[in-house]
């Protein structure tokens, strides 16, 4: 498996480091592991998210194809016994 190298300064390695004393990560390596997986994955879903407003900006959704599910919204109401 590759490595990488990198400096942090001592606050943070504290920080890790009482990570690693809860049990919330096994090492100081997986915690830089779990990190970088979630700041990957954050970035993919800001990446989709702007993907969908970009779509809905290029071609927004009219009346008539929304209007079924207000449709279907009000009468779920109404059938509901309060």
């Amino acid at each position: 498996m590759p490595q990488l190298v990198t400096r942090v300064d001592a606050a943070l390695v504290h920080a890790i480091d009482g990570l690693v004393e809860a049990g919330v990560v096994a090492s100081r390596s997986e915690a830089v592991r779990v990190a970088l997986e979630r700041l990957i994955d954050g970035h993919r879903r800001d990446e989709v998210g702007r993907r969908i407003v970009a779509g809905y900006r290029d071609r927004p959704q009219t009346d008539d194809e929304v209007g079924w599910s207000d449709q279907a919204t009000e009468a779920m109401i109404a059938e509901e016994p309060w």
